[in-house]
């Protein structure tokens, strides 16, 4: 029984027919989906149909989460698209190994970061630049689409090059694919904005409504191929299809890259890894926090690394946890990962079943389905809300998003960390620093700035509220200068370190400067609230031993002795 995941071990019989049936509508709503993914990252369709199977069962097995559907997904694709079309033909056989060997070594990556418990590097990026990312992402998926909606031949090439193509093409426009992809992109987005409320306006509940709304994108294919087969459309109007899809199930292949592929390999593999550390944790933690769960992300690498390893050896495309796959696994009722795996083993079935039926499917209407989907993932919301909170991330999604448009999904990650770590390094830069005083008749004390508090003429009090480090430094004696100068009559200076969890080597030199500065003006440097970690360390130190003042264990402490002190200072005089 301990090779068993605890949701097997400890499944509830009562959720069976539920699982079981989310699974199979689960296996038919993403038909359409695998297909679109697999022709958008350059691979035969049937790719994406192949990795619905085996790293489906493989990350049910051994992912933490209890509703994440595994399977081709929109960013995934599009960075395998992005990394190997220069590198070969798309759908060329030298292509289809690139991009087996391309799934196995991110998958590789991502379950070593796993073993050695890298979860936390999902938290590298934050919200603001992940919605970045992903915003700037979709619309390099919306613009990749274009040509299939438009019914043109154009070369792969940057968002730029390919607006560029697509301007030079429009006298070739296909007329017939236009109205075809432009019917089924305009109802899908009609749907998307109106149809769950339209179905509730005539008495469907809310759970059918959404149901509807997820199986609509199947009905909108079914309806343009039966177009296509019955005034044979791909013949007589040129309307590309998908052409033939192999039939039978994919050969379990197992292999190693050659030491030049892996070379090539290595860079995009990191990104994809990485990405897909941050998309997949992400996720699993957004669907757990619904169901009140916890999810364990090392745990959650290591699924899906070993799903991405797997994808290498049978079907030869990368997966991740799906936005889109997992609502549908959500909406269809899903309560466990039995679900997935009802859903491979359906999916599986149809496979070997034939697919023949599938060739006719019109390429522009696929394209609409992927078009309408990366709109959904396209977050202006989310950026007016940074915006209108904190303009820093505002700007560092804007930039993120503005990086991957301009220079490829690639340097848009890495522009995305940087931008997240000078964010970081802005804010602890300029830390926030208040004078405060006592709120009368209480132990408590505020920013003389929000709150009628009571001072004492010769003593500052002053409130560092971040980490004291090379980088602030400036700003801190920039603040206690400006301070002095304010207040000609201070004799005492108490520097509250209650937000300080940290003093580097640098700061330390520091403070003994500032000590020493105002020895010399006959001015005592105190500290109050030294938290145990930071005094452990300055307790040894120079500063500590030669302190003109004392240091107090609380502010109010601090404040009464000082009082004090200057009471009996006035009485003398």
């Amino acid at each position: 029984m301990q090779f068993l995941p605890p949701w097997i071990t400890q499944y509830k019989r009562q959720l069976l027919w539920t699982d079981v049936l989310a699974g199979l509508i689960v296996a038919v709503l993403v038909i359409p989906q695998s297909l679109a993914y697999a022709l958008l990252a350059g691979l035969p369709p049937q790719a994406g149909l192949y990795v619905s199977i085996l790293p489906v069962l493989v990350y049910a097995w051994v992912g933490s989460s209890m509703t994440q559907a595994v399977g081709p997904v929109a960013i995934t694709a599009i960075m395998t698209y992005a990394v190997l079309s220069p590198l070969a033909v798309p759908g060329s056989n030298a292509y289809i190994a690139l991009a087996a060997a391309l799934s196995l070594c991110s998958g590789v990556l991502i379950f070593v970061f796993g073993l050695l418990r890298l979860g936390f590097l999902s938290q590298l990026l934050s919200r603001p630049v992940v919605s970045g990312f992903i915003s700037g992402s979709a619309i390099l998926i919306v613009v990749s689409q274009l040509k299939f909606l438009l019914g043109v031949q154009i070369p792969a090439g940057n968002t730029w090059h390919t607006l560029q193509a697509l301007l030079g093409s429009l006298s070739f426009v296909s007329p017939v694919t236009v109205l075809l992809g432009g019917s089924a992109l305009v109802w899908l987005l009609v749907c998307r904005w109106r149809l769950v409320s339209w179905a509730q306006r005539v008495g469907t509940s809310l759970a059918q409504a959404e149901f509807l709304l997820r199986v609509m994108p199947l009905v909108v294919l079914a309806l343009a191929v039966a177009l296509v087969v019955g005034f044979d459309l791909d013949h007589t109007h040129q309307v590309a299809v998908v052409g033939p899809v192999r039939e039978g199930g994919a050969g379990f292949q197992f292999f190693v890259p050659n030491w030049g592929t892996l070379q090539t390999l290595a860079a995009p593999a990191l990104v994809l890894a990485f990405i897909g550390t941050v998309q997949n944790i992400t996720m699993a933690q957004a669907l757990a926090a619904k169901r009140r769960e916890r999810v364990d992300a090392n745990r959650e690498l290591v699924g899906f690394g070993l799903s991405n390893v797997m994808a290498g050896f049978y079907g030869g495309m990368p997966v991740g946890g799906g936005l889109s796959r997992s609502a549908i696994n959500v909406s269809a009722g899903a309560q466990s990962p039995l679900a997935s795996l009802v859903a491979a083993v359906a999916m599986l079935c149809m496979v070997l079943l034939g697919t023949h039926w599938l060739e006719r499917l019109p390429l522009a209407v696929l394209a609409a389905s992927i078009v309408v989907a990366a709109v959904g993932m396209i977050e202006v919301k989310a950026f007016w809300q940074a915006w209108s909170y904190d303009r820093a991330d505002a700007m560092a999604l804007l930039g993120t998003a503005l990086g991957v448009l301009v220079f490829g999904l690639g340097l848009g990650v890495a522009i995305g960390i940087g931008l997240s770590l000078a964010t970081l390094l802005v804010r602890a830069s300029t830390p926030h620093i208040a004078v405060i005083g006592r709120i009368p008749g209480t132990e408590h004390f505020r920013n003389i700035e929000r709150h009628g508090v009571e001072t004492i003429d010769s003593a500052l009090f002053l409130r560092i509220d971040e980490s004291l480090f090379f980088g602030n430094l400036s700003a801190v004696e920039a603040r206690l200068s400006a301070e002095l100068v304010k207040a000609p009559l201070t004799q005492d200076v108490v520097l509250i370190m209650s937000a300080v969890n940290r003093v580097d080597t640098t700061a330390l030199e520091v403070l003994t400067d500032i000590n020493r500065d105002l020895g010399a003006k006959h001015m005592r440097l105190h500290f109050a609230e030294v938290k145990g970690p930071v005094q452990d360390r300055l307790v040894h130190s120079a500063l500590w031993k030669g302190l003109s003042g004392r240091v107090y264990l609380s502010v109010h402490a601090a404040f009464e002795d000082l009082q004090a002190a200057a009471k009996v200072k006035a009485e003398l005089a």
